[in-house]
């Protein structure tokens, strides 16, 4: 891959792309006067560090970056008292601490930052390191114009990893509600920014595993979001407590932690 910064870039910013460079294992280039297209052709992936914003351009074409998308809308309801499907499937209430392990671009921890409040505690794990670097700078720097959204981005920490190792060095009971929202087992019409962040996406989901370290690290409930006709609601070992949705593609399930100890 290779690393280079916007157009007019200050001194900080090339700094910080020679960062990147090193820690991806990409190489560093001046961009002068070249266009991304122009540099894509060297290398085929392009991460473009600006001021304001990181840019991830594919070999397609295709342009990523952090926007925190229809997690605005779930946020703005939450304001207003209204309910929101994953709120109520996690049981989340004020300061509850929230393990994202499928983190993508964010709008569910958003939206679970908002839930939880100043006092919460929202992680989200994201096992492609692009991406995951991505949202970490946008949640940083991103500004929505609601204080209350803002404050909620910038209260989530992210975690580039395996879900499922990362899951492993967690203690016992040490997060609220452990949430997966997974590569569906059916396809379904996606937003654009979901669409192109598909080709990234981990696809493998080991989820007897997942789950059964979901359930020993989680002190209320483990929540899954899959499709409507998903296989992963009831599994052998265990079996989720699905909240259908007449007019949605897919559901939230949950499985109750009884040992609170």
């Amino acid at each position: 891959m290779l690393i280079t910064t916007s157009f007019r870039a200050n001194e900080e910013t090339i700094k910080t792309a020679k960062k990147l460079a090193d820690k991806l294992h990409g190489e560093y280039v001046e961009r002068r006067k070249q266009s991304v297209r122009q540099l894509a052709k060297i290398r085929g992936e392009v991460l473009v560090v600006g001021k304001e914003r990181f840019e991830w351009y594919q070999p397609n074409g295709e342009k990523f970056f952090f926007h925190p998308s229809s997690a605005m809308f779930r946020v703005k309801r939450i304001l207003r008292g209204e309910k929101d499907p994953l709120i109520e499937a996690a049981d989340l209430q004020l300061g509850d601490s929230f393990l994202d392990c499928t983190l993508g671009l964010g709008a569910d921890a958003i939206t679970a930052s908002c839930a939880t409040g100043p006092n919460g505690n929202v992680v989200g794990i994201e096992k492609n390191p692009i991406t995951a670097l991505l949202v970490h700078e946008g949640l940083k720097t991103w500004e929505t114009g609601v204080i209350e959204a803002d404050e909620a981005l910038k209260r989530i920490s992210v975690i580039s990893g395996d879900s499922i190792e990362q899951l492993k060095k967690l203690p016992d009971r040490s997060f609220d509600v452990v949430y997966f929202d997974p590569m569906f087992e059916e396809t379904i019409q996606e937003s654009s920014s979901i669409a192109r962040l598909r080709h990234v996406a981990e696809h493998r989901f080991h989820h007897e595993i997942a789950i059964k370290e979901a359930m020993r690290v989680a002190r209320k409930r483990v929540v899954l979001k899959d499709h409507w006709k998903s296989t992963r609601f009831k599994a052998k070992s265990y079996q989720f407590q699905v909240i259908k949705r007449k007019t949605a593609q897919f559901h939230y399930g949950y499985i109750t932690i009884e040992d609170k100890e």
